[in-house]
């Protein structure tokens, strides 16, 4: 096999000919004064990577519960990108990049981020023209995860939707979490939990809701279901493709999979024929009930790591796009978990956050770096954080933390509430909650737009001030963010806090508060709880 060595300054590139390629090595000296973005929106906290980072990351098998990517952008307009996955190393000032069976591909576009990214979207991931359901950004959603657990019923399902409307909150899409199903892979209704799921989606459809149902990859086993699947060939299978007992009427032998709810089998969607059978259950409940969408959970790249065996040849990322790619036949979509789906019309929403002021402060960075990776149609987790463990005693709520969370969601692509806010908080709290919900709403129509404008130049609808702003040593500023090119959003994060710094680039800036404030400096406003600070630029 032969090699060839390309050098970059004094750094080598190793790179094995395309033809018969397996892996690639690459080292970057960092300029000075640049910063790195990319690879894991669950890091963007963590980023920008600078000449002091000393951090790895690896992405074969690992999207940490999130969006992946396999791309890198600097500040300087340099770029890397691979079509699998990539391990970085940022080790003060010097990037090493390598892969297990792909070319890497390293550039310069331009001098900094703006034409880095702009480079990335034409040729790495450009969109296709399609967005996800326009209600998704246009008015608040609503998961029943918080409230209902592992208890989702139509009664409560029902009170829940009733109570969005009595406390005044539009509704929008509302979305039923996992439960509501009689086990996973029989995608039906619990008869013993929804005595007409027909006539309640109906009555939800009547109150102005959108209703999605959330589902997953995994088959309990030991079911009908399970051992008609696995006797038709369409689950994973152990490395151990036989054994001597026969398994579920076959001998081939499923691979059980530990995830957060136990042990299952997991689809192989490699395979058209369980692709089929999938989808075929999904449109049973979109025809049967009147089902609008799915939120799509699980799919994660580190399930798939202990050499599961598919009906095509696959690394375990693939299985995560495997997934994705159902969500694209229903515009009604989210996802938590993916790979390589940027420019898609696929809602992409954060992990869960807990219910802390330290989870409250990665919201930001956290969507800027979905945004940097090409993800546009974005959701900030659940407000207050979605681990319900968190809310199992109203006394250990942190209001300021919930309204707070609100806040920032306002002026995101997308809000979600789970908790439900009149339930938890004190009147006047639960009011700036609603205000908020009410100024997504009226902000909605202009977030569809840039989601439409992004389908069609890879633009995002929520960007760090470093892309909307480049060479403006804006590169570390992690609290605020632009919506589109003219509205910049500037949320409190911490608590007790009521006044904060603003960073305004050139121009005339229109305060919420009406103020005309002339740009290119740092300001300080007040910003009492009932404020969410936003200037909109003066052309």
């Amino acid at each position: 096999m032969k090699k060839k060595i390309v050098v970059i300054g004094l750094i080598f590139i190793t790179s094995i000919n395309t033809f018969s390629q397996k892996a690639d090595s690459l080292a970057i000296k960092m300029i000075k004064g640049e910063y790195w973005w990319g690879g894991l929106s669950t890091e963007g906290h963590n980023t920008p990577y600078d000449a002091t980072s000393n951090v790895t990351h690896d992405l074969w098998g690992n999207n940490e519960g999130n969006q992946a990517q396999p791309i890198l952008l600097s500040s300087k307009g340099r770029y890397v990108w691979s079509d699998n996955p990539i391990k970085y190393y940022f080790n003060n000032g010097l990037i090493k990049i390598t892969t297990r069976n792909s070319k890497i591909i390293f550039g310069k576009a331009g001098n900094n981020l703006q034409d880095a990214y702009k480079y990335a979207v034409t040729n790495f991931f450009p969109p296709n023209g399609k967005i996800p359901e326009a209600q998704l950004f246009t008015h608040p959603q609503y998961n029943t995860w918080i409230e209902l657990i592992y208890n989702q019923n139509q009664e409560d399902i029902l009170k829940y939707a009733q109570g969005i409307i009595d406390n005044g909150y539009p509704p929008g899409v509302l979305m039923i979490d996992d439960n509501w199903q009689e086990n996973y892979g029989i995608w039906d209704f619990s008869p013993r939990r929804f005595k007409n799921p027909k006539a309640m989606v109906k009555k939800l459809h009547d109150m102005g809701f959108m209703v999605m149902l959330w589902v997953c990859p995994f088959i309990s086993p030991d079911s009908e279901v399970f051992r008609y699947l696995a006797k038709e060939g369409m689950l994973l299978l152990d490395p151990q493709k036989t054994q001597d007992v026969l398994w579920a009427n076959t001998q081939n032998k499923a691979a059980i999979i530990r995830w957060w709810n136990g042990a299952s089998a997991c689809l192989d969607l490699s395979n058209p024929k369980a692709k089929k059978w999938f989808k075929d259950r999904l449109d049973h409940l979109v025809n049967e009930y009147g089902i609008d969408g799915f939120k799509f959970d699980a799919g994660d790249a580190d399930f798939y790591v202990n050499d599961v065996v598919s009906y095509k040849s696959a690394i375990p990322n693939d299985h995560t796009a495997f997934f994705a790619e159902i969500g694209l036949d229903y515009p009604l979509n989210e996802y938590r978990a993916s790979w390589k789906m940027a420019g898609l019309p696929l809602t992409q929403r954060l992990r869960d956050k807990g219910h802390n002021w330290a989870d409250l402060q990665k919201l930001i960075p956290d969507q800027m770096s979905q945004s940097l990776m090409g993800y546009a149609y974005t959701c900030p987790d659940m407000i207050g954080g979605g681990e319900y463990g968190s809310f199992m005693e109203i006394s250990s709520i942190d209001e300021e933390l919930v309204v707070r969370s609100a806040q920032v969601h306002a002026l995101m692509p997308m809000m979600q509430f789970s908790v439900a806010p009149w339930r938890v908080l004190s009147k006047e709290n639960a009011k700036l909650c609603l205000q908020a919900a009410q100024l997504h709403d009226k902000m909605g129509s202009l977030i569809l737009e840039l989601a439409k404008q992004a389908s069609i130049t890879g633009e995002p609808i929520v960007k760090p001030m470093a892309l909307a702003f480049p060479d403006s040593g804006y590169e570390t500023i992690k609290d605020q963010f632009m919506l589109g090119e003219n509205i910049l959003v500037a949320p409190v994060v911490e608590k007790g806090v009521y006044k904060r710094q603003v960073i305004l680039p050139k121009g005339k800036w229109k305060g919420d508060d009406g103020k005309i404030i002339k740009g290119n400096q740092t300001i300080e406003i007040d910003a009492p709880i009932s404020r969410i600070p936003f200037f909109t630029k003066i052309n």
